[in-house]
């Protein structure tokens, strides 16, 4: 199992970060199976793009509330990084109270 659950949509209420207050996190290392994906479905040409986040960040975004982590945005990222056989990725994790 890559992820601890895959999920159709977020379970914690909308917090409004922008990206430049993603980019303010400092990323940290999670592992994979950690993460509860959001997204149910994924386009196969992202996950194999060369430039996957030449318009983005370069972090994964991850949402920790009531105790799980949700991976909000970088899916194609984390799911490349199980097909190179890595068990752990860094992201920029927000805490929900």
């Amino acid at each position: 199992m890559i992820f601890k659950a895959v999920r159709d949509g977020q379970p914690y209420p909308e917090h409004g970060y922008t990206l430049k207050q993603w980019a303010e996190i400092p990323p940290e290392r999670v592992s994979l199976n950690q993460l509860i994906t959001i997204k149910l479905e994924m386009a196969l040409d992202r996950v194999l793009a060369d430039d996957s986040t030449f318009y983005g960040d370069l972090f994964p975004h991850v949402v920790q509330w009531q105790g799980e982590l949700y991976l909000e945005d970088g899916l194609h990222r984390a799911l490349r990084a199980a097909l190179q056989q890595r068990h752990q990725i860094h992201v920029r994790v927000l805490v929900l109270s």
